[in-house]
């Protein structure tokens, strides 16, 4: 079995490295990352300058892009064979509900599937990463399954790991997206120059948590599942928005 790897942390990033001698036991892993921290990159490519691809000491390949020119540069250009999963992880944080909007993470595993792979995004929720190896383990055992039980339809799947050991972890959940509060204000300050810069400010806070939503889930110390779709579409509003064009 052939596996893409990338992430949005960078090429450098301790998940990474974990993640990809962990799947090298049971596949032939080939890293793809970006050159350095890419996090909420989203989907955007690099379309303004050429892009350079090298190799690190370790074996690892790295970009001067996004998460997305990772994948991209690397199954349409550089890959002689095609991957049979991409793999974007370990992420340092979760990317869940409203987060996986903005996360470079679930971007890279998005063009995996846009190009006709299954894909995985794994993220750990915490900032510490005490426990990478819970997630990389999580990632393994997935990867089994998809070996042995391929999945009939097109697959892109959010994978968001507790931050506990792998004993203490309650299973495994199928989960859909929460939901936040609108993002905190942006914070004004001022740099040295004396000049007026502004913060991303946080995100919300949770909204939308309760049974079944993928911040229940890892509240319950529960691996959360959740698989994704790319048709922005709102079918539900079709009709409607048909009636009241002709109105105009």
């Amino acid at each position: 079995m052939r596996i893409l790897l990338s992430n949005d942390d960078g090429y450098f990033a301790p998940g990474l490295e974990l993640l990809a001698k962990t799947l090298s036991r049971v596949a032939e892993v080939t890293v793809v990352a970006p050159e350095r921290d890419q996090s909420g990159a989203s989907n955007s490519l690099t379309l303004d300058r050429p892009l350079s691809l090298r190799k690190s000491h370790n074996g690892f390949y790295y970009v001067n892009g996004t998460p997305t020119d990772c994948v991209h540069l690397a199954v349409t250009g550089m890959l002689e064979k095609l991957p049979d999963m991409v793999i974007s992880g370990i992420n340092d944080g979760a990317n869940m509900g409203d987060d996986t909007i903005y996360s470079g993470t679930v971007a890279a595993a998005t063009e995996g599937f846009l190009l006709g792979i299954p894909s995985l995004a794994v993220s750990l929720v915490s900032k510490s990463g005490a426990n990478h190896a819970t997630a990389a383990q999580v990632t393994a055992e997935i990867v089994e399954r998809f070996a042995k039980h391929s999945y009939a339809q097109p697959l892109l799947l959010n994978v968001n790991v507790p931050d506990v050991a792998y004993a203490e972890l309650k299973g495994f959940e199928v989960t859909r997206l929460g939901r936040r509060h609108k993002a905190e204000p942006v914070v004004k300050t001022h740099n040295p120059r004396g000049e007026t810069v502004y913060w991303v400010g946080a995100a919300g806070d949770v909204q939308d948590a309760g049974e079944g939503t993928d911040f229940h889930a890892v509240l319950q110390h529960k691996v959360s599942i959740t698989p994704l779709q790319i048709d922005l579409t709102q079918f539900s509003q079709l009709e409607s928005l048909k009636h009241w064009l002709e109105s105009l």
